[in-house]
């Protein structure tokens, strides 16, 4: 799993029909790299997520071939903490 911040949406004017529709957003990583992952959750620019990769984000479309690599799973609470 990867912690990252939604850095915008991507936008493509034409691509494979087999893509699910929702957005496209561009990640940046907590290691400084950046990804495109699909968003099912409808999140907003600079919100912390957790992203999936590989055929684990590939699984989500259910008897769906969809060509999804990257896939955002969760939002990250950044305004509560934990009580230890």
């Amino acid at each position: 799993m990867i912690k990252g911040r939604v850095k915008g949406k991507v936008w493509s004017s034409r691509h494979v029909g087999t893509l699910p529709p929702g957005a496209l957003l561009e990640v940046e990583t907590e290691a400084g790299g950046r990804i495109i992952a699909f968003d099912p959750l409808g999140c907003d620019d600079e919100e912390a997520v957790m992203v999936t990769q590989g055929s684990v984000a590939a699984a989500y479309f259910n008897g769906r071939n969809a060509p999804i690599d990257a896939l955002i799973i969760g939002s990250i609470d950044e305004n509560t903490k934990q009580k230890s």
